[in-house]
């Protein structure tokens, strides 16, 4: 396996293979360089004949706190073509993970925020401990879960998504299971255990057969293509040049509430 700074890839003798965000200090929040490396790491494991099924969960206790707001800061003060290039890195890493021709099953440890909807999106299924909460939290800075949008609503649906999708609402693991974003809710003590229950019937698949129909059942499903993707990203690039977008990002780093909230 690749040598990463900010992920872990891990593999045992049963063919599963385990993605961990490893910046437990920040949240698991994502930086330029998680982003990458996610994208690299879904590339190697996609082309890893002995990998059968992949796990992916945050070390620590959160799973991922979205993007990092330094991160975000900076990308604030760059010229549009600069910003569209890091959310294209962001939309690249997603789509990989989407499609990866094995099973992803998320292994949700804590809370979840912005991004890292995005990242329980993408899985097949997602088992989460009944004490994570959960919020798409961008419109609280100005901003749009734009990126991750496809994949939020591809796995939601427009209803579920509209009632959480752009309110900034805090939800516990519960109402993540009611909106479809969560598969299963268990105490932390029963989280290793669940999630070697969705990985067993694995064991007795043809590895062909299994990446043939997700492949199917993503063709068949709604469509995330490069026409989908560009439309994101041009729309949160728009966003970012929003008075409110510069608002909320100073407003943060400032410790004061943005001018819109009461």
């Amino acid at each position: 396996m690749m040598n990463f700074e900010t992920i872990r890839v891990t593999t045992d003798e049963s063919a599963l293979a385990t993605l961990t965000l490893a910046r437990p200090e920040k949240h698991n929040a994502m930086s330029g360089q998680m982003i990458v490396e996610i994208a690299a790491a879904a590339e190697l494991l996609a082309g890893d004949d002995t990998v059968r099924t992949v796990v992916l969960t945050g070390e620590g206790d959160s799973f991922c706190a979205g993007g990092d707001l330094s991160w975000m800061r900076a990308q604030a003060a760059t010229a549009r073509p600069e910003r569209i290039a890091e959310a294209r890195k962001l939309a690249m890493a997603l789509r990989a993970l989407n499609e990866l021709p094995k099973p992803l099953i998320g292994r949700i440890n804590g809370q979840a925020f912005g991004g890292g909807l995005g990242l329980i999106s993408v899985c097949d299924v997602a088992v989460a401990v009944d004490t994570a909460r959960f919020s798409f939290s961008e419109v609280k800075l100005g901003l749009v879960p734009a990126t991750i949008s496809p994949y939020v609503l591809s796995r939601m649906g427009e209803g579920y998504a509209r009632r959480v999708f752009m309110s900034g609402k805090l939800f516990d693991a519960n109402e993540a299971r009611d909106l479809g974003l969560i598969s299963k809710v268990v105490p932390s003590s029963g989280l290793d255990e669940a999630i070697e229950a969705e990985v067993r019937p694995y064991r007795a698949a043809s590895p062909q057969a299994v990446a043939a129909a997700k492949g199917l059942a993503r063709r068949l499903g709604p469509i995330i293509d490069d026409a989908v993707i560009d439309q994101t990203i041009s729309l949160l690039a728009n966003v970012w040049e929003t008075t409110d977008a510069a608002e909320g990002i100073a407003a943060f780093f400032d410790r004061r509430k943005p001018r819109w909230q009461a």
